[in-house]
């Protein structure tokens, strides 16, 4: 598939990028999509929550009262959960919410993101550039030019670039990365993804592996 290429203030330059099929225009796998979004949310959880259970708890170990003839259920210990100031009865514990997924998958899921998002007609292929200086000036203007500046925006560079990174990292809705960085959650949470030039060859040869 054919893609106009643009310039920095948003003009057809003319040309046009070949987009591999093999990438962009594949029979979506949803359930692929999905474990990956997962995997990645559940990578973000920093999974050190913790309730202190009864063997936890400072108080006493006396037995509260006597086992029979009170006509209320036996307790044996002021710490169980069950009374005010007890432990929590199968409470949260520090665990790694992290699991596995094979390459192939992960691969097939970004390919799939891709591809629909494309079919949304939602890629826009930009060609290289470069600031000057870091501003977020700059920025907000290639984002008005694009017409994308009240839309969630995912720009793909094909190598770090410092100054327009440090641009647009005070812009909420809009993230920088390069194509070695790209993911299945990043592509589907934005509206717009702009790939540079540079990218598109990075982003083919890590998907076609």
């Amino acid at each position: 598939m054919k893609v106009a290429v643009l310039d920095i203030k948003g003009k057809d330059t003319g040309r046009k990028v070949e987009l591999s099929k093999d990438v962009y225009a594949i029979e979506p796998n949803d359930h692929a999509v999905y474990l990956d979004v997962k995997q990645y949310l559940a990578n973000q959880r920093q999974g050190t929550h913790k309730a202190k259970e009864r063997a936890e708890i400072t108080g006493s170990t006396r037995k509260i009262k006597k086992q029979k003839g009170t006509g209320t259920a036996r307790a044996g210990s002021i710490k169980s959960g069950v009374f005010k100031g007890g432990g929590r009865m199968f409470g949260p514990r520090p665990r790694n919410y992290g699991f596995k997924l094979n390459k192939n998958l992960k691969r097939l899921a970004r390919k799939s993101a891709l591809s629909i998002k494309a079919n949304e007609k939602s890629i826009v292929v930009l060609e290289d550039f470069n600031f000057d200086a870091p501003k977020t000036k700059n920025f907000t203007a290639l984002l008005k030019a694009l017409e994308i500046e009240n839309k969630k925006s995912l720009f793909v560079l094909g190598g770090s670039n410092n100054n327009v990174y440090l641009s647009s990292r005070n812009l909420k809705g809009s993230e920088v990365l390069t194509s070695s960085e790209l993911s299945t959650y990043k592509i589907m949470n934005a509206n717009k993804v702009v790939l540079l030039e540079s990218a598109l060859e990075g982003i083919e040869t890590n998907l076609s592996k």
